[in-house]
């Protein structure tokens, strides 16, 4: 048995973030992973561009993540887009606002910051231990799995950040739920979340269009409405348009057994102005050069009219401008979990204290993806695995100080 200050199960950004923060209030610090190496799903989100949170006004920023609102508002408002921003310039990484409103850093992958917290948090002491994969807990510790067989830790207080159940093959399987369960903590099932869609698509559409963006469309669900882009799949649809409601669709197919994409496949052109330009074309006009001609469809979008209303070619003009404008494309279940960009469940908010401890498990406490929330992409999903990290730390340093120096 090894003694410790501070155990930490989960080497990614919520597990790092809440080291730094309890390294640097004077703690004795050991991060366990059960990886080989630290931060891997947030080097594969880093590939493309990391997407560290995003730049629109605060209040609004603050709603995004559903029913968690309420609960996670007091680590947002510590820990804010801005402070995010501040904090990775002082690793270094200086970072832009695209276009969108999402922010980046300069460099457009995650591997420099992620070196250079690395290096930070083992000049300040923090014990970086990979391939310790957690078994279980005991009173006052864990038992990990490692290359040298089992190894029991005990510690004053434990943070578990083991995350989600999206991106198994990076270690994020939710493999801990269960033994949570038995400990008699309750655990929200796991959905996908930020996920794509399966649709019933012909062979011939899936075989001609697989692959192609559908770009400058507005897409309306509970979740409102939202102008953007998506990619017809090989299984259905994807993209940020679709992330953007995710939530709303997975719920609705859930509840009611049916969801279905509505579409505005012209924004920028009314109903009336579509309806009158139908009207005045020749009636030997074909139907992609109509559709081309009096709403600007290109052909991903006319195939797609036509793959959706098989009779949209004999309707008359108003229908047919009805149809760009309010296109129905149903839909048949999520992406499977293991394809999601991040997974909602995890241990329920009532679970836990306002210090992110668990309340029948003095002494343990949580944060990151593996608590029940979610959020859209954006930069919302990094900001408050951070944020959570950071407040649990706050947590863990109250806990130790009122407890003394005996282990829990």
């Amino acid at each position: 048995m090894t003694q410790s200050d501070i155990t930490i199960v989960g080497g990614g950004p919520a597990g790092l973030m809440a080291a730094e923060v309890l390294a640097a209030a004077g703690h004795r610090v050991s991060v366990f992973e059960a990886m080989p190496t630290f931060g891997r799903k947030f080097l594969l989100a880093g590939k493309s561009g990391l997407n560290l949170t995003h730049s629109e006004d605060y209040v609004r920023f603050r709603t995004r993540f559903g029913v968690a609102n309420d609960r996670l508002a007091a680590a947002l408002d510590a820990f804010r887009p801005d402070d995010l921003r501040a904090w990775a310039s002082g690793l270094g990484t200086q970072t832009f606002v695209g276009s969108s409103g999402r922010v980046f850093p300069t460099v457009m992958k995650a591997s420099p910051l992620l070196r250079a917290w690395l290096k930070r948090l083992a000049e300040m002491g923090v014990a970086l231990l990979p391939r310790h994969r957690l078994l279980r807990l005991v009173p006052g510790g864990c038992v990990f799995e490692t290359p040298d067989g089992e190894r029991e830790i005990h510690s004053r207080a434990t943070l578990l950040a083991l995350g989600g159940a999206s991106w198994p093959r990076l270690g994020s399987n939710a493999a801990w739920a269960a033994g949570l369960r038995d400990l008699g903590i309750a655990i929200a099932d796991f959905q996908p979340a930020n996920c794509g869609f399966d649709v019933d698509w012909s062979e011939n559409f899936r075989t001609r269009f697989a692959g192609e963006p559908v770009k400058s469309v507005c897409l309306t669900s509970s979740a409102g409405t939202t102008q953007g882009e998506f990619v017809i799949s090989r299984h259905g649809v994807e993209g940020s348009l679709i992330y953007a409601h995710a939530a709303a669709l997975r719920d609705r197919l859930a509840t009611e057994g049916a969801a279905s994409l509505q579409l505005d496949l012209a924004p920028g052109r009314s109903l009336e102005k579509i309806s009158a330009a139908l009207a005045r074309l020749p009636a030997r006009t074909s139907l992609s050069n109509r559709l081309r001609k009096a709403a600007g469809l290109d052909s991903v979008k006319a195939a797609l009219v036509r793959e959706c209303v098989p009779s949209i070619a004999d309707a008359d003009p108003a229908t047919q401008a009805m149809t760009i404008k309010a296109l129905t494309v149903p839909l048949r279940r999520p992406r499977p979990i293991e394809e999601a960009i991040s997974s909602a469940g995890g241990v329920r908010w009532e679970e836990i204290d306002h210090h992110y401890m668990l309340s029948t498990r003095p002494g343990t406490f949580v944060a990151g993806e593996m608590i029940d929330w979610e959020a859209p992409t954006g930069g919302y999903l990094l900001t408050a695995c951070l944020a959570t990290g950071r407040a649990a730390a706050q947590g863990i340093d109250a806990w130790v100080g009122g407890r003394g120096s005996s282990p829990t």
